[in-house]
């Protein structure tokens, strides 16, 4: 089965947050839901609430203005592997 993860960094804080979706479609609007609340400039202290496909009784509700970054992984329970979270830069010899 393939999950989605979407991975939040924090600010002060050296472990990310990460939540599992079933569906590309759902964590794709969240993703997109985060990055216009982090183009607001305004100062509020507006919270988003995000819940967990896999770990069913699984809340983060995080303060938008501490989110530094946002990404979006495939995960497969298929032979156990995940593709690699991150950016990769391939060089040439």
């Amino acid at each position: 089965m393939i999950m989605y993860s979407l991975e939040l960094s924090l600010r002060y804080s050296p472990f990310p947050l990460s939540i599992q979706k079933k569906e590309f479609e759902d964590v794709k609007r969240i993703y997109d839901e985060i990055k216009s609340l982090m183009h607001e400039t305004s100062e509020s202290s507006k919270l988003i609430e995000l819940m967990c496909d896999k770990v069913k009784d699984k809340l983060i509700a995080v303060r938008v203005k501490e989110i530094i970054s946002i990404q979006i992984y495939e995960k497969s329970s298929v032979a156990g592997g995940a593709k690699r979270p991150g950016f990769s830069l391939n060089i040439d010899s």
